[in-house]
């Protein structure tokens, strides 16, 4: 049955380009992008349809988001478009073939098949695993682009802040502060001592001394470093959270 062997390379070859975009999905994962935005550029890349979106910008602007996207597409390009135009021409020349509709059939039922697989949240976290694994292990992909994350170009920023033992974030524990009221986080603390807290909890007190890392508006966390203690760092503190308030309120009226 003549016809067979382009159908088995057909569903061999649809195989591998799942497999490819599955690979393709979890690499621009490990870059950054969620799920859903890394499964849609992978998908797009390898199928060389090219919307044009906000994150395929931030694939544009990413080195490595950039190269993995051209060898989705080369990859793409070269396998499938090849083995597609093959398939086509064989059918075509041996459609009179007694053999046609069994050819069809095991076509039609490979691909189901294939489909249920590619659609199977079973399948798709058992092969996530190994996946991930062999990306870690075998390349330098866990590279994020930490200011689209972070939103950086929208006028926050990450910044480091010593604190002087007359600062007004000095002797005070993080929720007394309740800086998030002005839309700063404390993201760690290096202690003075060489201690370094990751997220650290509320009741973390800040001491003289301490390197602060902290998120937030630009302009904010410049007026934070240079807040002295005593009543006029209470009363920044006020400003700071009632601008807050209404930078949130402008943000709500938007999305309205």
């Amino acid at each position: 049955m003549p016809l067979l062997l382009p159908v088995l390379v057909f569903l061999l070859a649809l195989t591998i380009s799942l497999i490819v975009i599955r690979v393709g999905t979890m690499a621009l994962m490990l870059t950054g992008l969620s799920r859903e935005a890394a499964r849609f550029q992978s998908h797009s890349a390898f199928t060389s349809v090219g919307f044009t979106t906000r994150e395929s910008e931030a694939i544009v602007e990413h080195p490595v988001r950039r190269h993995l996207v051209m060898g989705l597409m080369t990859l793409g390009n070269i396998g499938m478009a090849t083995v597609i135009a093959t398939l086509t021409a064989t059918l075509l020349s041996e459609s009179t073939s007694e053999h046609w509709g069994m050819s069809l059939a095991v076509l039609a039922g490979g691909a189901l098949v294939l489909w249920l697989l590619a659609t199977s949240s079973w399948v798709e976290r058992q092969l996530n695993r190994p996946i991930a694994f062999a990306l870690r292990k075998f390349s330098k992909l866990d590279v994020r682009d930490y200011v689209s994350l972070l939103e950086l170009s929208s006028g926050f920023s990450v910044s480091e802040m010593l604190v002087e033992p007359d600062d007004w974030v000095a002797g005070k524990t993080l929720v007394e502060l309740g800086l998030a009221r002005e839309g700063v986080l404390v993201l760690g603390i290096h202690r003075h001592n060489g201690i370094y807290l990751g997220a650290p909890s509320s009741s973390n007190c800040i001491e003289a001394n301490d390197t602060l890392v902290i998120y937030g508006p630009l302009e904010r966390l410049e007026e934070l470093d240079s807040r002295c203690c005593g009543i006029e760092g209470e009363k920044a503190h006020q400003v700071a959270a009632e601008e807050y308030d209404e930078y949130l309120l402008e943000l709500k009226k938007k999305e309205l």
